[in-house]
């Protein structure tokens, strides 16, 4: 559990410094003026629910995504759970984007297609 939660650090850390470097924090970035490992950050309680669709996301979860959906469009969680830190923490992107729905989120933007192999929020 120490290593995973050491192999997730290591993972985020990187992903902040290089979306830091390759896209700024600017209003043109998918998720606005907040930075993509900011909001990858706060969904680390969501990781094991994004490795396997029979894991219930937990409460902490389902608020932050929805508290996402709140503050940004469908793009910024997309880019989040397609992204190359996602990859190396080993999320599942066909997996993650069910999180909204896994949660039950009302305000979630149905049919969104994410852009790899047609991923539907």
């Amino acid at each position: 559990m120490a290593s995973n939660m050491k192999t997730l650090f290591i993972a985020i850390s990187y992903l902040l410094f290089s979306n830091a470097i390759l896209l700024g924090v600017s209003g043109d970035a998918p998720c606005g003026n907040t930075s993509i490992f900011s909001v990858a950050w706060g969904l680390t309680s969501c990781v094991d629910a994004a490795k396997n669709p029979s894991v219930k996301p937990p409460r902490s979860c389902c608020t932050k995504t929805a508290d996402i959906f709140s503050r940004t469009s469908a793009s910024c969680i997309c880019s989040v759970f397609l992204s190359p830190l996602a990859k190396q923490v080993g999320i599942k992107p066909a997996v993650a984007i069910t999180i909204p729905k896994r949660c039950g989120l009302k305000k979630r933007p149905v049919g969104y297609k994410c852009g790899r192999k047609n991923s539907t929020l």
